[in-house]
């Protein structure tokens, strides 16, 4: 019995002390071009899609009209383009970026959605507002207002669909974004 107590504490006071060396000698999967962990997509997903599932907004409190699309797409192209590309322009960049930033203009799953058009509303919304540590995607909640931040979410949740011809053009590059009004200071 003592010896397997004795067993049970070692284990306990040696693993933290060999990870910490490991850590501490550069020896983890830091680079982009580095191997992941393994498992690393499916823990950070879980705990990732957890925190939307608790979090996030159901229906968006704006309409998902022209007004919103024009907006939306003049604020992505202020704000978004570089890492996730224009309208069959992607990214110079955003695909050697590790995760990958989605071109949210193609289309993916074996052609049944364009970008996060296959996610929910409130999903995209969440992941602009608060961005996603450890991935280049930034907090937003600083720089838009939820206005914008919706603006921007319904156009992307709808990229899968017809958008107004002003919007496309913007998002292809035809037609200069105007910029986006600053958020306010009740942030809105």
């Amino acid at each position: 019995m003592g010896r397997t107590l004795l067993g049970i504490v070692l284990c306990l006071v040696l693993a933290p002390l060999v990870v910490l060396a490991w850590l501490r000698f550069g020896h983890p999967p830091v680079a982009v071009g580095d191997r992941p962990f393994p498992h690393e997509r499916q823990i950070v997903d879980l705990a990732l899609d957890a925190r939307i599932d608790r979090e996030m907004v159901k229906t968006p409190p704006i309409a998902a009209d022209e007004s919103a699309f024009v907006s939306g797409a003049q604020i992505y192209r202020q704000q978004c383009v570089s890492c996730h590309g224009l309208h069959g322009k992607p990214s110079a960049f955003g695909s050697e970026m590790y995760p990958m930033a989605p071109p949210l203009w193609e289309v993916h799953h074996q052609g049944k959605s364009i970008g996060v058009s296959d996610d929910p509303p409130g999903e995209t919304y969440w992941k602009v507002a608060n961005g996603i540590r450890l991935t280049g995607m930034p907090s937003y909640k600083q720089i838009l207002s939820d206005t914008q931040t919706w603006q921007v979410t319904l156009l992307l949740a709808n990229a899968d669909k017809p958008l107004p011809p002003e919007a496309v053009a913007i998002l292809r590059g035809e037609q200069e974004a105007a910029s986006p009004a600053p958020k306010g200071k009740n942030g809105h």
